[in-house]
């Protein structure tokens, strides 16, 4: 990749992120309403909006692929995750559509599947399962992308990040934590790999606690090279009983009645606490 574009750049993972990228792309081109902090020699800043559907395709002019980390990363504002993460992610896509952008690694999340019990390890495979309006709008992101493959060709990698963060400072992000070069490494397989069509990962360093089956990252090549528990700060007190029932943690509390519901794989009844 010569030319990426970073959407999202000035955010906290754009951060952290572009001292990797800047080493393997000959330019970054960070996206962003705000202009980030200490531009270096090789990249350049481009303000856009990117619920504009002109500003998004101005912005990937010229540029061979893209990391797509722009959005509201939490919060339950229904009318800014469409604007944002909704509107936003599929005027990207169609502007790389415009431009000829061949390449996307899409910023997805655990959120996306937030909603399984802790005790139990899923896969990209299994059905998404979102615990909040914000991993409804990153199920939704993975599917846009998989339509931009199957019309387009646009090859991407939905990257299921569990925590981002300078370090775990809890013991639900020790279970999910991904460090900065671990995830710049997912997100340079997701713009070389060959194989990549419409592909999901989790994105989590290498952890003891087996949420996750991520053996196709693996095959990918990823090789985490950070143990959470070693960078582990913990901070702040215990979650709700909500929190602790779900891989999604305080997200799955998000007008919750408080009764502890399961289904199994057919979307059957597998346990309710509360029968009806």
């Amino acid at each position: 990749m010569r030319r990426v574009a970073v959407t999202g750049a000035a955010g906290r993972v754009g951060a952290l992120l572009r001292p990797f990228l800047r080493q393997h792309a000959e330019h970054l081109r960070l996206i962003d309403i705000h202009e980030p902090a200490e531009l270096a020699e090789n990249e350049d800043f481009v303000r856009a909006d990117l619920s504009q559907l002109d500003e998004a395709t101005a912005a990937l002019r010229e540029v061979d692929g893209v990391v797509h980390l722009a959005g509201i990363a939490s919060g339950v504002d229904m009318n800014a995750i469409l604007q944002a993460n909704v509107l936003g992610t599929y005027n990207l896509y169609e502007a790389a559509r415009i431009n000829k952008v061949g390449r996307m690694v899409y910023a997805s999340s655990n959120h996306a599947t937030g909603f399984y019990p802790r005790g139990e390890v899923i896969s990209p495979l299994d059905p998404m399962r979102p615990d909040s309006p914000y991993g409804l709008s990153k199920c939704w992101g993975e599917l846009v992308a998989g339509l931009y493959y199957d019309t387009s060709g646009i090859r991407s990698l939905s990257i299921r990040i569990g925590n981002a963060g300078s370090y775990p400072n809890s013991e639900r992000s020790i279970a999910i934590w991904i460090s900065a070069r671990d995830l710049a490494q997912l997100v340079q397989i997701g713009l070389t790999h060959p194989s990549i069509a419409a592909t999901v990962v989790y994105g989590v360093s290498d952890t003891d606690e087996k949420w996750w089956n991520n053996d196709l990252a693996r095959r990918l090549g990823y090789q985490p090279q950070d143990r959470p528990r070693d960078h582990a700060h913990i901070e702040g007190g215990a979650e709700g009983r909500v929190a602790r029932a779900f891989q999604g943690g305080g997200f799955c509390e998000f007008n919750h009645d408080g009764n502890i519901r399961m289904r199994d794989a057919e979307g059957l009844i597998k346990d309710l606490e509360t029968a009806p």
